[in-house]
């Protein structure tokens, strides 16, 4: 049976209407609530928001529902959708909640569920908890659900394990780089993050509002970002999406890097640390006959995977 609800990146809508009213969100947090309680005994969901000014409430009501079904909750507040991801798999929670709407404008956000493997939940479960939570979506939902705060820590230890998963050799002192948040997730994290590992960063679209998410900037404008490069004569641009599970780059003359580009540069590094394994690089069927080319020239094979 087809699934009305979950959409490849979880549910989708505007706030406030189906199926991102306070009564769906609540049956949604029970639902999940009641299924990891189910199969693991006892369980922690992590959740986490993009900068829209919607993202708080939504928590608020969905941390409400799964406390109705005697799940613990944190709440790392304003963090990318990797980031939950990353975190969910290295600490004892059972499940993750991404509030987001990607690179969609402000008025959209969406709720998308991981598993304890940091990835969807496979179609089966999704159809499962659909079942559930239209079943108990008539039940009225908290009126006013207390908002909640946010673990720093959590934030903090994100940004460590990147750190730590930086290729050695792989430093950016020395470098200018200029970062495009898209007044999104990454806003904090994606400065804090090139700083970190020396590089002389200048931070674009880095005061999110709760409405100017993805407005003119990040991965889906990258005009500014182009410019800026330019003007600043640094050597890399990178541009998030609202959740930064999405980046573009710019090299020093405004120039895109597409995806290919990037595969590119990534396997000549890997390959000159003797990092790439099997000399071997996996792409989908959306890279073209130049990288095949210009990799085979470097002595490096290219596989292609059909993503559905």
């Amino acid at each position: 049976m087809a699934k009305e609800l979950f959409g490849t990146d979880g549910i989708r809508g505007i706030p406030g209407t189906p199926p991102l009213d306070d009564a769906t969100l609540y049956a949604t947090g029970r639902s999940l609530g009641r299924y990891l309680k189910r199969e693991h005994g006892s369980a922690r969901v992590l959740i986490g928001t993009d900068t829209r000014e919607s993202g708080p409430h939504i928590a608020s009501v969905l941390a409400a529902g799964l406390s109705q079904a005697g799940t613990t909750v944190s709440f790392a507040g304003v963090i990318t959708t990797p980031g939950v991801a990353c975190l969910v798999r290295r600490n004892d929670f059972q499940a993750g909640v991404v509030i987001s709407a990607s690179h969609n404008p402000f008025q959209d956000n969406g709720v998308k569920l991981f598993s304890h493997a940091g990835m969807k939940f496979p179609d089966a479960i999704e159809a499962e908890l659909e079942a559930d939570i239209f079943k108990h979506r008539g039940e009225p939902p908290p009126r006013n659900p207390p908002r909640l705060s946010a673990d720093e820590s959590l934030d903090a230890e994100y940004l460590e394990f990147l750190r730590k998963k930086v290729i050695p050799g792989a430093k950016l002192r020395g470098l200018r780089i200029v970062l495009d948040c898209a007044n999104g997730a990454a806003y904090k994290l994606g400065p804090e993050l090139f700083r970190a590992l020396g590089g002389d960063v200048v931070a674009m679209s880095v005061s999110p509002d709760g409405r100017n998410i993805n407005a003119g900037c990040g991965s889906l404008h990258l005009e500014g970002l182009q410019k800026r490069v330019v003007q600043e004569k640094a050597q890399l641009g990178v541009a998030f999406d609202g959740d930064a599970d999405r980046a573009l780059f710019v090299c020093e003359t405004g120039k895109v890097v597409n995806g290919d580009g990037v595969l590119l540069a990534v396997a000549r590094f890997l390959k000159s640390q003797n990092k790439l394994k099997g000399n071997r690089v996996v792409a989908t069927s959306m890279s073209n006959l130049g990288l095949e080319r210009a990799l085979a020239k470097e002595d490096i094979a290219l596989a292609h995977h059909l993503s559905r």
